[in-house]
């Protein structure tokens, strides 16, 4: 892709973004969800593979869809109430059709079958903007909204989300769609405290988004698409893979690691709006995700395939670490130690 055409849809990107997060009129966020679509979708498909296409196609579909519902959820609501203000959003129609379009945009369960069949058709990097930076205008819009939406719709699409993101990622062996699923998981963590608690939602989105970064630009970096790849990749680039396990066990949310704060956070308020049953099965839930983590942590570190032909080591790669990853990664697994700190600022 042209460098120059590059820039201006990143450009785009992050100006849809700003746009929809600082607005408070709802065609102006309709106008940064739009922008941010057809921004995305050239990245999508600079590949010219027949799969960027279908992706791309895919995810313009079902982005098309989420936006006619958001603006009909918000002329639904101007008609009965008057206002045009995000934060007005009164009439319970309107806010069930909101919530349903937002889900969409998101990925959450029952509407996330789109989300890891496009995160597959994409770039590595394409896929960590669509992981990340994509997610943050609908989450921001949710946010915005939490105080006239559903608790108990929002607790079955969180559970939901969770119980798919764990399961359908048992069987996967490419990286792309295992952490499509972790994504969806990792929303169903968020969407479930957000009417009780938003900020948690936001500082769990943001330390979700910084794992994420950091997962997918070590694979970026080290090449790797597949499990069968990821298995060899240990004497290629030996400290790229002890980075990767240590940020996939801190995306699972193993206690040392920065990524047990947002769930022990999260389980401790569930707790306090007398929703321990919830909290206890969304608990559960999560250790099939721990699972595929796992496993991805296993390949990456310990296990070399089995080889019947002849097959040529790779050489070992003396490439420095790029300093995103390095920033990325120790932020990924040492914030614990400061959460009482963090628990004050939210």
């Amino acid at each position: 892709m042209n460098p120059q055409a590059k820039l201006i849809f990143i450009i785009s990107l992050f100006l849809g973004t700003t746009i929809t997060i600082s607005s408070n009129h709802w065609v102006m966020a309709w106008t940064g969800l739009e922008i941010n679509t057809l921004a995305i979708l050239p990245l999508i498909s600079k590949s010219h593979h027949p799969r960027a296409v279908e992706a791309a196609t895919k995810y313009f579909l079902v982005q098309a869809t989420a936006s006619t519902l958001v603006l009909f959820s918000s002329m639904t609501n101007a008609w009965y109430t008057g206002q045009w203000d995000i934060t007005q959003l009164t009439h319970s129609t309107s806010s069930l059709i909101l919530t349903a379009a937002i889900s969409m945009k998101l990925g959450l369960a029952p509407f996330h079958f789109w989300f890891p069949e496009v995160l597959q058709g994409s770039p590595l990097t394409t896929g960590l903007l669509l992981s990340t930076v994509m997610k943050f205008p609908p989450i921001t819009l949710l946010f915005m909204t939490s105080q006239s939406l559903n608790p108990s719709l929002l607790t079955v699409l969180a559970i939901l989300s969770v119980a798919m993101g764990g399961w359908m990622g048992l069987n996967q062996t490419q990286t792309r769609k295992i952490m499509a699923f972790s994504s969806i998981a990792h929303l169903g963590w968020m969407t479930i405290i957000l009417v009780y608690y938003p900020k948690l939602t936001l500082l769990n989105f943001y330390l979700y988004a910084m794992m994420t970064a950091a997962v997918f630009l070590t694979l970026n970096s080290m090449k790797v698409l597949k499990l069968s790849t990821l298995m060899t990749a240990w004497t290629k680039a030996p400290s790229l893979s002890t980075i990767l396990l240590l940020t996939l066990l801190s995306l699972a949310g193993l206690p040392p690691l920065t990524g047990f704060l947002p769930k022990w956070l999260i389980i401790q308020e569930l707790t306090k709006q007398d929703m321990a049953p919830a909290a206890m099965i969304i608990s559960l839930l999560s250790l099939l995700g721990l699972f595929f983590y796992l496993r991805l942590a296993y390949c990456a570190t310990i296990t070399l395939p089995p080889h019947t032909t002849n097959h040529m080591k790779q050489w070992h790669i003396n490439k420095p670490i790029s300093p995103s990853i390095a920033v990325l990664t120790t932020l990924s697994i040492m914030l614990l130690p400061i959460s009482p700190m963090l628990a004050t600022l939210v």
